[in-house]
């Protein structure tokens, strides 16, 4: 993209603009704070897939009730290190955030704090919860099992979801690592990017509704897995210990035909956008003091990284960088600098807030 294709608004106004459309809707003050956090951070990281572009998409699912502005979280069993909480529809961002909170609660008492979620919407970037624990001198695990998106190794049906993973531990000098990945090549939502960015998407991300190879956005629907057979039989076990365990399998009723599968043509965009993007959620802290000191840890890991960066490099290659190293970088920028919207994602954000008289920060 160009300059004049994008417009830059800085990260708070941005911030208080997606917080009130979110109360426009129907959310506490609370929750809309919470939520319009963790949409914004995602773009401060350059996770634009996962940023404000999807705000017209959570308002048009909040319309139609698929994702409750005022939800009945409850936890239904509980035992000293783990909880079982059924979300009731609500906002991902909403309740992954009170499931994290509760388990590192969970972790200060009995060293680990494990929570399985039933039932809650997209969740955003998912590096943001694990980073809640790092914050807190914790290790901190979150794992996705979604609709299925993804085809298995071997197949071109989409009988997978591509399970959104992320694990953060603390440093002492350097920022947190923060991995965040799926098990697809490429995240669903930068399908959804590309479109507003009307560009193509590489080669190998995905299929389309036949199963043909594509680089056309608008007629993708299958995502491909990361490694082959190694993304698609992480998906599977991430489905065993995520869905199953709560009774709210994603995957079975799909491949034994008794539901559609989701595709990625049911988000905003595409005439049947209105499905439910239900999914269930694993959130893990764990207490490093529980098993050896703190600071030596985050030495230990200092190390590490300073170790890797001093590595010889490959051909072609001027750095090596260690996970959520370049999305730090992004975010040191971005708050300086302001977040860079597509134009086409700047049109509908003015479209949703002019509905509720709230102007979209100018440039």
């Amino acid at each position: 993209m160009t300059q004049s294709d994008v417009e830059m608004i800085s990260w708070e106004p941005l911030q208080e603009f997606t917080r009130g459309v979110l109360m426009q809707i129907g959310m506490s003050a609370e929750d809309a704070a919470t939520e319009a956090e963790v949409i914004v951070w995602a773009n401060l990281r350059g996770v634009d897939s996962h940023g404000v572009q999807l705000l017209p998409w959570y308002v048009e699912a909040a319309d139609i009730g698929h994702m409750k502005v005022k939800p009945n979280i409850q936890i239904v069993k509980e035992t000293p290190a783990a909880l079982f909480i059924d979300a009731d529809h609500a906002f991902g961002a909403v309740v992954t955030v009170y499931a994290m909170k509760k388990v590192m609660e969970k972790a200060r008492a009995t060293g680990i704090g494990w929570a399985f979620i039933r039932q809650t919407n997209h969740q955003g970037a998912m590096g943001y919860y694990p980073l809640m624990a790092a914050k807190n001198d914790m290790a901190g695990i979150t794992w996705v099992c979604g609709n299925t998106s993804m085809t298995p190794f071997g197949s071109k049906f989409p009988g997978l979801a591509n399970n959104p993973i992320a694990i953060s531990v603390p440093a002492k000098r350097h920022r947190p690592l923060v991995l965040d990945m799926a098990t697809s090549i490429a995240a669903g939502a930068k399908l959804l990017l590309a479109k507003d960015k009307g560009i193509s998407v590489p080669e190998g991300w995905a299929l389309d509704e036949e199963g043909n190879p594509t680089t056309d956005p608008w007629k993708a629907r299958i995502l491909l897995p990361i490694g082959g057979p190694k993304g698609s039989g992480l998906s599977i076990m991430l489905e065993c210990l995520g869905s199953v365990i709560v009774d709210f399998p994603k995957v079975e009723p799909v491949v034994l035909g008794k539901q559609p599968p989701f595709g990625m043509g049911t988000m905003i965009g595409n005439p049947d956008r209105i499905r439910q993007h239900i999914q269930n959620s694993v959130v893990v802290a764990i207490d490093i003091s529980a098993f050896t000191e703190v600071d030596r840890y985050k030495e230990h890991i200092d190390n590490m990284i300073d170790g890797l960066k001093s590595l010889p490099k490959a051909e072609g290659f001027d750095e090596i960088f260690v996970p959520g190293e370049p999305e730090w970088r992004t975010y040191e920028e971005r708050t300086r600098n302001g977040i860079p919207l597509p134009a086409k994602t700047a049109e509908n954000l003015r479209k949703v807030g002019a509905r509720f008289d709230i102007n979209l920060p100018t440039t």
